[in-house]
């Protein structure tokens, strides 16, 4: 849990009410870092049962990638990751549940919710036919790829973008959402997108996030570093575990902007009316994933094969119909999920 700061608040809740909302706040500080997280009541923990790694073919080699969303051509043939799943009985999924209409407890219904919860659904109802046999965990931002390295989960499903340097460490589905980095910055702000507005600006992004890794590359004069940004301390507020924690610190006036994919900061604006997507649209292009051990490719090709099923069906797909419950509202106008690229062997 991150260590209770001291001093003033340099600004006040925005969007949220006074000590409520600072109780709000701090609330969901709290559960970002809840693991593991079963499927039913939030109480609900459940110990590792991930057992050993999977047999270690490798998807890609990081000098051949010229081209990283393309993934292995889908199967619906098993492999020693799917029969571990089908020895278990449950899918391992780690995920989000703090992220708006991606991955969220709906506290009414005590429930994980959202897009990406939905394909979870799909990949656990194609291995195990029962789209409920799902086990979630709870991941940080920071913490995806060591939780499939150490066999903590089988699948990261949380808006992970495909990239070649993580492609060294992870295997990837084709992709299923794409994406792109934008400024989130409060409505009254002067800041008009990642442009020189930024400049003194201090910027939050999530640890081992695309978007931290664009301002190294172009900054615009924004300060976005902690004194020790890659030193194991919780003093950090502008590099932080997790992508909600920005928002937060917004909100606390403890930082001026967020950095982060245009999909996460829709939701959080569709949360806090004070905030608001800076610039006319993303400065770069992502894709999401399905996330897998390195070299669980039995896995990756199953993956892809309910990918085929969940484009499948124009305007009714169960990819059109997941999207316009959850995200059409702070991302109209999208008429079909991408197109899937698959790599020859």
């Amino acid at each position: 849990m991150t260590r209770k700061r001291t001093g003033s608040v340099r600004g006040r809740l925005r969007g949220w009410g006074g000590v409520t909302g600072m109780a709000v706040a701090c609330a969901v500080t709290a559960t970002l870092t809840l693991l593991p997280l079963s499927h039913g009541r939030a109480d609900a923990f459940v110990t590792d049962t991930a057992g050993p790694g999977a047999a270690q073919a490798v998807q890609t080699r990081s000098g051949d990638c010229t081209d990283p969303e393309a993934s292995l051509p889908p199967s619906s043939a098993d492999g020693p990751s799917i029969a571990k799943i089908k020895a278990r009985g449950k899918l391992i999924a780690g995920v989000d549940q703090n992220s708006f209409s991606w991955g969220y407890r709906n506290p009414e219904a005590d429930r994980l919710e959202g897009f990406d919860i939905d394909l979870v659904r799909a990949i656990a109802e194609n291995i195990l036919g029962d789209p409920d046999a799902v086990i979630y965990r709870a991941i940080p931002t920071n913490q995806r790829i060591a939780a499939l390295e150490n066999d903590k989960v089988d699948v990261v499903v949380r808006t992970m973008t495909i990239n070649c340097a993580r492609l060294e460490q992870v295997s990837f589905s084709t992709a299923y959402f794409q994406a792109g980095q934008q400024v989130l910055a409060p409505k009254d702000s002067p800041i008009t997108g990642f442009d020189k507005s930024l400049a003194g600006k201090r910027v939050c992004t999530a640890e081992g996030s695309t978007a931290y890794e664009a301002l190294e590359k172009q900054s615009f004069g924004a300060v976005f570093k902690d004194e020790h940004d890659g030193a194991d301390t919780d003093e950090d507020r502008l590099t932080v575990p997790n992508q909600l924690d920005c928002l937060v610190r917004l909100q606390l006036g403890e930082v001026d902007a967020v950095v982060t994919d245009n999909a996460l900061a829709a939701g959080q604006a569709a949360q806090d009316p004070a905030v608001e997507l800076k610039g006319d649209k993303p400065f770069t292009t992502e894709y999401y994933g399905v996330a897998a051990k390195r070299g669980a490719d039995d896995l990756v090709a199953r993956v892809n094969q309910v990918l085929v099923d969940y484009r499948s069906g124009g305007a009714n797909s169960p990819w059109m119909l997941s999207y316009r419950k959850w995200l059409e509202a702070g991302l109209p106008g999208i008429p079909a999920p991408p197109a899937p690229k698959y790599r020859s062997n």
